[in-house]
């Protein structure tokens, strides 16, 4: 980065992060139940048996796919069992390929000062399996157990955790308790000192046995794991350090002036000065932003600032907002705007001389100028209309469905949870209206709107005994019949709201009327909040087809997998998109809450594009079954209504001279290129990819800015703007921008440009655009960045270890993967991965996986910090799980517990009460767990609480798999995303194939895979890098 000194000691007198001094205010969690003895004997244990290896399972041996059960299933949809790699003809790749291997070149030794690139090599030899392409790649197996040879493993807390190439302020990872390591080849303790600051080299490996072991690829957990540790007892000092930490690890940021990368992630945080630079990496250069993302404890709270009427300073030419790096001249008189170095004048009232070094003398008093994400105050000027208190108004489906399958009794439950903290009438008359309960800021209000066939209005004022509904039979010009009494404040109408909630079920259980009429009751919740703009929180269960907006059946089942099918993932419904234009456009956003009929057809592209276009989101139960659902459902609804929220928001990104805004990705609304981006609502839990290009040259002497600016109203009616400031370093060439790519960036914009490609591509080109990018990526760095290397090595980017297997889990989900599946989910998770923050789509693509039968004793209790001591995770293959295992598997959308069928009764004792020695003795439909006064039960509890903070908008309760019995564990096979399955390869047989791609284009003689004609102009367009992928 370009001379740190002219941010004028950003951060000075800041505690050092990385000293031996620990903070002890990172990812804090303090357990529920109190740690048992050390002597605590489990239930039904032998009295002599360790309580930590109790339930220890026997390793499987074999390394073939989870294969579910051949019943139909009971709660997820059937599909395709994972089916193990064939065996194959392995010669023809084996001519092309050598081994694979990690290893380190010790002969570079002596150039150890020389600041070379991190990378590991693998060496693939004995790759098998067919050619045939499958879905956009070959769908060709290993035809054996597979090995990588493995020479002089760098130890687990290498990497960026440790290396002082990639920062200097770095201090080192404790490596974790592993087993110990055997290297093939030994080293003296001499030569690992001098290793841990040489970077990776590989050299040439050969494997007497011909196979790829999976056990030394890349592995996602590990990637986890360490950097958690790490993170327990540090802070990130957002400009001491480069490289953000992986998004799916808690930290506590310390904002030195570059905003956390929690609210914004740089794909490159150094960027190539020239076009041609980047295209060598085909990397995308972009930025995830997720302007309102909630604070970790330990994280100073966004300063908000008054500038009174005149408003923050701002830059005359670009508007870009006052910030940490622009700089003052002429005693203070003139700041020169680090976007587009224009001289602008200080106006009097924000004058400040400056010391002789040029800093201004009250900088440390000023907040937007040491502090990366600031809030401004904005002057009449800015606003839309007079802000106000956000409106919510619940728009509740009442039709047959909803009675019948009890989503009414749930969603109402989950109302009452979310305004007061309880769905329990004894305990809301218990409750004192006081601040400490109350669960939306002051000046919020609430109303509430019932339909089916005919809308129902009700007066919810605080002077009646109870509510008074009016009902609007004429659907086809709907209007507000109520001008007072809609809209009160949830706390003084209390008795009335929760009176009304309560009976509700039993008004509508004899009417039950099986049609509802949707778009008339989004018309009449515009109609109400037009005035103010508001939020929209609206139940269905059955496809609305009644009335002006009716839908109809569009998925018979014959458009899948056909060029016609992207038709059904989106719509050009116009009674809808004008609704969802009108919102926008009255800063009105939607959240639904759909429960299908049976897992039937709710047309989610049509439904769901309200939702999308005005920011909103849509919480989809595909098998709704009360009570098994309600509790997921009521705390879904809780962190809707409780989370940050914004509404009448508009958003601007500016950028340095020589780069442009390209393109923009999300759910939002966008008039025209260049226009500001407007959203009815925005929360927490969403993000934005922008992409840049280049309009000229970046000068190496300087560095790059980028700030983006939320103007929003704020839930309790203030008028704001967020401006988050990010900075990167400039290089000549592209090598050094290698050094600090942030895979989860890269993997964020690329997704959320594939499902931009639904609705103009096939999703069988989008697989084959996403194969050919990954293969791109890896034989860039291969080809540019690594010298002369053996060309049967597979060289990875030590910050892109991981990205390969992230791309398979993205081909994989429900959005891309080939084969049947349903078309709402498939269109429900595509408009999802567009508005997931990094954390939540690192989950997505690769869940989290927890042994739970052979915890340490102390996993899952607070260490002597106070911090939860989390066990470490399971690769996601079938081939880890352990004979009489039980297993926790979250991705941040669902929750399972997967019971091995021989899994030990102690083990279901301990966790589920005496009595339960047997799988089928369980409740199928329980979605918590029993509080037990067990060490393990208690362990358990702790971690599903932890895993509870660190997810997206998706609440966790616990859904059972059990081997043999439960339709889940089709759920279970489908997320072990390292064995075949998804109509997809294996990690390992993925590997390989992008290998052999690779391979072809190091000789010259890469072609376009079999996915179809129109790939070519989808790969070529694929995050906006490279001309045609094959030239």
């Amino acid at each position: 980065m370009s001379d740190f000194s002219m941010y004028h000691a950003l951060g000075e007198g800041a505690p050092n992060p990385n000293s031996p001094r620990k903070q002890n205010e990172a990812s804090k969690f303090r357990p529920p139940v109190a740690s048992s003895p050390g002597g605590y004997q489990q239930v039904g244990s032998p009295i002599n048996t360790a309580p930590s290896n109790q339930y220890i399972g026997t390793p499987r041996s074999t390394t073939q796919g989870y294969v579910p059960p051949t019943q139909e299933p009971t709660y997820f949809p059937s599909q395709q069992s994972p089916t193990a790699a064939n065996e194959g003809d392995v010669a023809n790749l084996t001519s092309q390929m050598s081994g694979m291997g990690l290893g380190v070149d010790t002969t570079g030794q002596s150039r150890a000062h020389k600041k070379k690139d991190r990378h590991a090599y693998h060496n693939i030899e004995g790759p098998g399996g067919s050619s045939q392409a499958f879905n956009g790649m070959p769908q060709g197996g290993i035809g054996t157990p597979t090995q990588f040879l493995n020479q002089n493993v760098p130890q687990p807390g290498m990497g960026q955790w440790s290396s002082p190439q990639i920062t200097p302020a770095m201090s080192q990872f404790p490596a974790p308790a592993n087993a110990p390591f055997n290297p093939v080849n030994t080293a003296s303790p001499m030569q690992h000192a001098a290793r841990s600051t040489t970077p990776l080299v590989g050299t040439a490996a050969s494997s007497s046995q011909g196979r790829v072991d999976p056990e030394h690829i890349p592995s996602i957990p590990r990637s986890r794991d360490i950097p958690a540790k790490y993170y327990l007892e540090h802070v990130y000092p957002t400009m001491e350090q480069h490289l953000p930490p992986p998004a799916a690890v808690p930290f506590v940021a310390f904002d030195q002036g570059n905003s956390s990368p929690k609210f914004a992630r740089l794909s490159l945080n150094n960027i190539p000065a020239s076009a041609d630079a980047l295209a060598a990496t085909s990397l995308p250069l972009g930025l995830v932003l997720q302007p309102l993302a909630p604070l970790q404890e330990g994280e100073q709270p966004i300063p908000v600032l008054d500038f009174g009427e005149t408003g923050p300073p701002r830059c005359r030419r670009c508007r870009a907002y006052i910030n940490p790096f622009m700089t003052f001249r002429s005693g203070g008189n003139k700041f020169v705007c680090n976007m587009c170095t224009f001289p602008n004048d200080v106006g009097p009232e924000y004058f400040a001389p400056t010391d002789p070094s040029g800093v201004r003398v009250d900088r440390l008093q000023r907040p937007e100028l040491t502090l990366g994400t600031v809030e401004f105050m904005v002057p009449k000027e800015y606003w839309a209309k007079e802000p106000v208190g956000l409106r919510w108004l619940f728009l509740i489906d009442v039709s047959a469905e909803a009675v019948n399958r009890g989503f009414l009794d749930g969603f109402c439950e989950g109302i009452i949870s979310a305004l007061y903290g309880s769905s329990g009438t004894e305990k809301q008359e218990n409750q004192q209206d006081s601040p400490s309960t109350r669960k939306l800021p002051p000046g919020a209000k609430v109303g509430i709107v019932t339909f089916d066939k005919e809308i129902h209005f009700y007066n919810l004022g605080a002077g009646l005994d109870q509510a008074q509904m009016l009902v609007m039979p004429d659907i086809e010009d709907p209007f507000v019949p109520l001008s007072e009494g809609l809209f009160v404040d949830p706390e003084e109408s209390k008795a009335v709201i929760t009176s009304l909630l309560t009976q509700l079920p039993n008004m509508f259980s004899e009417v039950k009327n099986p049609e509802p009429a949707l778009l008339p009751a989004l018309n009449s919740a515009l109609s109400a909040l037009l005035a103010t703009g508001g939020k929209i929180v609206c139940s269905l269960t059955a496809l609305p087809t009644w009335g002006p907006g009716r839908l109809f059946l569009r998925d018979d089942g014959n458009m899948r997998n056909t060029d016609a099918e992207k038709k059904l993932l989106t719509t050009e419904h116009p009674g809808f998109r004008k609704v969802a234009t009108k919102m926008v456009e009255s800063g009105i956003g939607v959240d639904f809450f759909m429960a299908a009929p049976n897992g039937g057809y709710l047309d989610i592209a049509t439904i769901g594009h309200v939702s999308a276009t005005t920011g909103g989101e849509t919480f989809h139960y595909p098998n709704f079954h009360s009570p098994r659902d309600t509790l997921k459902l009521s705390k879904e609804i809780k962190h809707t209504v409780t989370r940050e929220t914004g509404y009448q928001a508009l958003m601007k990104v500016r950028c340095s001279n020589g780069l442009q805004v390209s393109a923009y990705h999300g759910n939002f609304y966008h008039h025209t290129f260049g226009a500001d981006l407007e959203f009815g609502v925005i929360d927490a839990d969403k993000a934005i990819g922008v992409m840049f290009s280049y309009d000229g040259k970046l000068d190496p002497k300087l560095d790059a800015h980028f700030q983006s600016a939320l103007l929003y109203t704020t839930a309790s009616g203030e008028r704001r703007v967020r401006c988050s400031n990010i900075v990167a370093s400039v290089s000549e060439g592209a090598a050094e921008s290698m050094k600090f790519v942030d895979q989860d960036s890269v993997v964020n914009l690329i997704a959320k440009e594939a499902a931009a490609r639904m609705a103009e591509k096939s999703l069988k080109e989008i697989r084959g655009a996403l194969t050919e990018k990954t293969v791109d990526i890896l034989a860039g760095y291969r080809k540019n960045f690594t010298g002369n290397n053996p060309p049967g090595q597979l060289v990875l980017p030590e910050n892109l270890k991981e990205f390969s297997m992230y791309i398979l889990g993205l081909i994989k989900s429900r959005a891309f993967k080939g084969g049947k599946e349903p078309t709402d989910r498939r269109v429900h998770d595509m408009r999802m991965i567009k508005a997931m923050g990094s954390l939540e789509l690192s989950l997505y693509l690769y869940p989290r996986i927890i042994s739970i039968h052979n915890l340490d004793e102390k996993d899952g209790f607070a260490n002597e910090n106070g911090h939860l001591r989390m066990p470490e995770g399971v690769r996601a293959s079938f081939s880890k799980v352990e004979e009489g295992g039980a297993y926790i598997v979250d991705n941040g959308q669902i929750c399972l517990l997967w019971l091995h069928a021989q899994v030990s009764p102690n083990l279901l004792e301990d966790l589920f009460g005496e009595g339960h020695t047997n799988l089928k003795q369980l409740d199928t439909f329980q979605s918590t767990l029993p509080v037990l006064e067990t060490h393990l039960n208690a362990q358990v509890r702790n971690i599903l609480q932890y895993l509870e903070t660190a997810r997206g908008s998706k609440a966790l309760t616990l859904q059972l798999a059990r081997q043999g019995l439960d339709g889940a564990e089709y759920e279970f096979a489908r997320l072990l995303y390292e064995d075949r399955n998804n109509e997809a390869q294996s990690y390992v047989d993925w590997l390989v194939h992008v290998h052999r791609h690779i391979q072809l284009e190091l000789a010259g003689q890469r072609k376009k895979e079999d996915s179809g004609d129109g790939l070519s102009s989808t790969a070529s367009t694929f995050a906006g890098l490279r001309t045609p992928y094959w030239g």
